[in-house]
């Protein structure tokens, strides 16, 4: 059953993070969205490998629109919880139970939405402190999945990893 994957992400994103789980999920069938404060705005990679055209603007979406979330790293993150609104649709995925997909950066996000307290998950080098402060239970894993609901993996050399569990919680 194809399911619907809202994707919050702005420039500045790092380019595998993104386009490696977007085509596994496209491949899977899956609908891919992406969500920005603009509709048709182009983002951009940080290493300027990848740019993506932006689906849907921040205030034309809901979360129960969605069936999962994917929250890719670089700076796309930080850059976003600057933002309320991309803080609470996070917040309000994380506590509809659906399931979240955050990788390298990407636990920032959950951070500011107050959603990583006493979950299992894994991060970049540099969020560790910040995952830990939060409350969460930190696993230096190339992937952690916390109830089924939430898949964490560090940098873009665990996307095999971080793909497959990805997909095997979509399916079900």
């Amino acid at each position: 059953m194809s399911k619907k994957i809202a994707v919050l992400i702005t420039d500045e994103f790092e380019d595998a993070e993104f386009t490696s789980p977007a085509d596994a999920f496209r491949q899977a069938g899956h609908q891919v969205i992406t969500i920005e404060k603009q509709a048709g705005k182009t983002v951009k990679g940080k290493k300027g490998e990848a740019s993506v055209t932006i689906d849907k603007s921040i205030d034309e979406v809901q979360t129960a629109d969605f069936d999962a979330l994917l929250l890719p790293g670089g700076h796309s993150p930080d850059a976003l919880r600057a933002d309320d609104r991309f803080v609470e649709f996070t917040r309000q995925f994380a506590d509809s139970g659906r399931p979240i997909f955050a990788i390298c950066h990407g636990p920032q996000l959950l951070i500011s939405a107050d959603a990583v307290r006493g979950r299992k998950l894994t991060t970049v080098k540099p969020v560790v402190v910040d995952v830990k402060n939060a409350g969460a239970d930190y696993y230096d894993k190339e992937v952690v999945v916390d109830n089924d609901t939430l898949v964490t993996s560090r940098t873009p050399e665990d996307l095999p990893a971080f793909n497959r569990e990805s997909l095997r919680i979509l399916a079900q």
